[in-house]
């Protein structure tokens, strides 16, 4: 009997080893923080539009192709930046969209972002229904009500949301689907690029502050990437398919500058949040600048979707995309694919240019 008692120990002794080497990174460990939640547009939505009246809507095939499950409403072949960023963050599981999340769901985080989405309230409106940054604002408020309900009362709901971590992502569509679109909107004949950004930090800084007042202590402010090197610009304003549309980058860098400002400025006045800024526009220049060095061979058109560059619509219903994703910068016209999305995840997560978030990292962020 003691022969075996020694035997069981050793099979029980390698059976908890081959547990844990199992799990990723060795251990069951907790997530780094409590909750993780998350405003933005098309680049982060992961089923938020599915339901509403919207042409932006991304639950078929050949979107989701490369995830788990198959369509889900991310407007990629695989993950996104935030799904990367979760998995880093050490979740088990990704954050479920707003319109799914319920009960406990919410105690681990929310994501709020909705396609076409923008800063102001008219951007994206041609595409119809979606949920505009302060929509999204609205909604997690109502989550923090949820969340104080089940936590017993205010001050155990600020304690714990105080060390969740919150993303913002929005901007683009001011741009692509308002600013640089002068058949559907006027707001290029009212502000010149400079007073347009300075309009758009305005208002993005009312609801980040919104937000303070509601318990957010960790916060990431995400900046626009190269719109003008998306093959939706490159197919309709670049003479040759290759050459990134310099007036959007321009307005996108002016932008990113901005917001990088109202970082310092936040912290300043705000001294028991902490604010950092992601260079999402440098990290895909680098990506741009030197696609081998990533993996990358074709940098200028979607891998799914139609017209010059791919980048006339998104990828049409059971559409064939490329067989060689990996090598692709851009899903379709607008959106990243997976491989690219891991690279700019994995760096605003822990930095590998000191360029690349302001003034520390998620990572860092995350310890606070």
């Amino acid at each position: 009997m003691l022969q075996m008692g020694a035997e069981f120990k050793k099979f029980l002794v390698g059976f908890v080893v081959m547990v844990v080497v199992a799990v990723p990174n060795g251990v069951l460990a907790q997530p780094q923080v409590p909750c993780y939640f998350i405003f933005g547009d098309s680049l982060v939505d992961n089923g938020n539009n599915n339901n509403i009246n919207s042409l932006a809507k991304a639950n078929y095939l050949p979107y989701g192709i490369d995830f788990p499950g198959g369509p889900t409403g991310r407007f990629c072949n695989g993950k996104t930046t935030v799904d990367v960023i979760t998995e880093l963050l050490g979740f088990n599981g990704y954050i479920q969209p707003f319109t799914r999340a319920q009960g406990q769901d919410i105690l681990k985080g929310v994501n709020y972002a909705s396609a076409a989405a923008g800063i102001r309230e008219e951007t994206g409106q041609q595409l119809g229904a979606r949920t505009s940054f302060t929509g999204q604002v609205n909604n997690y408020n109502s989550t923090v009500s949820q969340i104080v309900s089940l936590l017993g009362d205010q001050n155990r709901a600020a304690a714990y949301l105080s060390k969740c971590i919150y993303s913002v992502g929005l901007g683009s569509n001011d741009y692509l689907n308002n600013y640089f679109m002068p058949l559907f909107y006027s707001s290029s004949r009212q502000f010149t690029p400079e007073q347009f950004a300075n309009a758009l930090i305005g208002q993005y800084s009312q609801q980040i502050r919104r937000l303070y007042n509601l318990g957010a202590r960790k916060l990431v402010l995400i900046g626009v990437g190269q719109i003008g090197c998306s093959p939706n610009e490159l197919a309709q304003n670049s003479p040759d398919g290759r050459t990134c549309v310099a007036r959007i980058n321009s307005a996108n860098q002016m932008f990113n500058s901005k917001l990088k400002s109202l970082v310092d400025t936040l912290n300043n006045q705000f001294t028991d949040a902490r604010f950092i800024y992601i260079d999402a526009y440098g990290i895909f220049q680098d990506l741009i600048s030197s696609p081998s060095a990533f993996g990358f061979t074709v940098t200028n058109r979607g891998c799914c979707g139609v017209g010059r560059n791919n980048g006339q619509i998104t990828c049409l219903p059971f559409q064939t995309p490329c067989p060689n994703r990996n090598q692709h910068l851009f899903w379709d016209a607008f959106h990243p694919t997976e491989a690219a999305n891991i690279i700019v995840g994995r760096r605003s997560y822990r930095a590998q240019k000191s360029s690349d978030a302001y003034p520390i990292d998620i990572s860092r962020l995350a310890q606070l």
